[in-house]
């Protein structure tokens, strides 16, 4: 078995690489999609988001402004408010997920998909925690994919998916911008990552590149259930 974190800045395109991936077998899970449905009326985490953010933060039909609640997030420098609700919630429910992978296949390689692997760590630091699930990442993942692109690529790739008709474009940007200076620079995630993607825009590069590194990923959780079975 073998614990996979597949990471990258904003639309660096780890979510193209998760998708190749899991074409070649890996079992795959996106945080974004864990945060959202956590964050759906009636669980613990939408709750407390609307205790802390208070009906602001609310649509009218009853559900999270995602849109509202990333901008009192961002601009009024609560992410990190928004963080500690969220943050230990999907990693709990992405513990439980591999371990429900494991029991059903013990050879299975289990990607999770997450823009922030890095930053949750640093923020858990910056608050002082040392030895929590938070602070070291490495308690859940056995190795790490880091998607990389040039920063004003991934800022123009951004504005291209959100802003479609090109009406708010200065926002969109504006935004792409606070997030990308939220997160830490791939240059530091390179140096701790195992497997390395650059994404240059030729998908077809890519995907091989996934590929190679899905062998040898294949290949390492193999050996660890040979290994296993010997001991």
């Amino acid at each position: 078995m073998l614990r996979v974190g597949l990471t990258g800045g904003l639309a660096s395109g780890k979510s193209t690489v998760a998708g190749y991936l899991r074409e070649l077998g890996a079992e795959v899970i996106e945080a974004d999609a864990l945060g959202r449905a956590l964050m759906e009326p009636g669980q613990r985490v939408y709750a407390e988001i609307v205790r802390e953010f208070g009906p602001e933060a609310v649509s009218p039909d009853g559900r999270l402004n995602r849109a509202r609640l990333a901008e009192m997030a961002f601009k009024d420098h609560r992410i990190d408010e928004l963080n500690l609700i969220v943050h230990p919630a999907v990693i709990a429910a992405q513990q439980s997920w591999m371990d429900g992978v494991f029991a059903r296949d013990p050879a299975a390689v289990a990607v999770v998909e997450s823009a922030l692997i890095f930053e949750v760590e640093r923020d858990a630091r910056a608050r002082g925690e040392t030895d929590t699930i938070l602070a070291d990442w490495r308690r859940r993942i056995t190795r790490l994919v880091v998607v990389t692109a040039p920063e004003e690529v991934k800022i123009a790739r951004y504005i291209a998916r959100v802003c479609r008709s090109g009406e708010g474009r200065e926002a969109v940007e504006a935004d792409a911008r606070r997030r990308v200076a939220h997160q830490i620079p791939d240059a530091e995630k390179v140096a701790r990552a195992d497997y390395v993607l650059e994404n240059t825009g030729d998908k077809a590069a890519l995907r091989a590149k996934t590929a190679e590194i899905w062998h040898r990923l294949k290949a390492e959780s193999n050996n660890f259930l040979h290994n296993l079975s010997l001991e």
